[in-house]
């Protein structure tokens, strides 16, 4: 089987986490700079089996589009123009980055570590992950 990837979108990192071959564990895979994102993806896909790819709908808590939303939608158009055999589909990420920093805080973390945005960004990304796995187990 191939894995799925997982995308925080950021305006200036991205969080990545991806499944196992079975597709039964989400893990944090890394963070990159947004802007070498799609050079990034292009090389780990080329090295790694990926079936789909996963990637953050930013949405405010009320569900009206948040204003990262147009990003990410350039990206995921970039994508699929670029790259068609691999389908990328969106997944509400609504309190995701809530979640991580409370991830962090039960591990046992300490301040100065929970305020690395990156580290933030990547268990968003396998929050992210997690979540659409046990969705398509319902």
């Amino acid at each position: 089987m191939s894995r799925i990837l997982s995308i925080d979108y950021g305006r200036k990192r991205t969080g990545l986490a991806v499944t196992d071959p079975l597709q039964l564990i989400a893990g944090g895979l890394a963070t990159v700079s947004t802007s070498s994102l799609f050079e990034w993806l292009q090389a780990y896909i080329a090295r790694e089996p990926v079936e789909r790819i996963v990637v953050g709908e930013p949405l405010q808590p009320n569900g009206q589009p948040s204003e990262n939303l147009a990003r990410v939608q350039q990206f995921v158009n970039r994508w699929r123009k670029a790259v068609p055999d691999i389908p990328i589909e969106y997944y509400d990420e609504r309190f995701t980055s809530v979640l991580a920093h409370q991830a962090m805080r039960d591990a046992g973390l300490r301040r100065k570590a929970r305020q690395d945005k990156a580290l933030v960004d990547e268990i968003s990304a396998t929050i992210i992950l997690e979540d659409y796995l046990a969705s398509k187990r319902r």
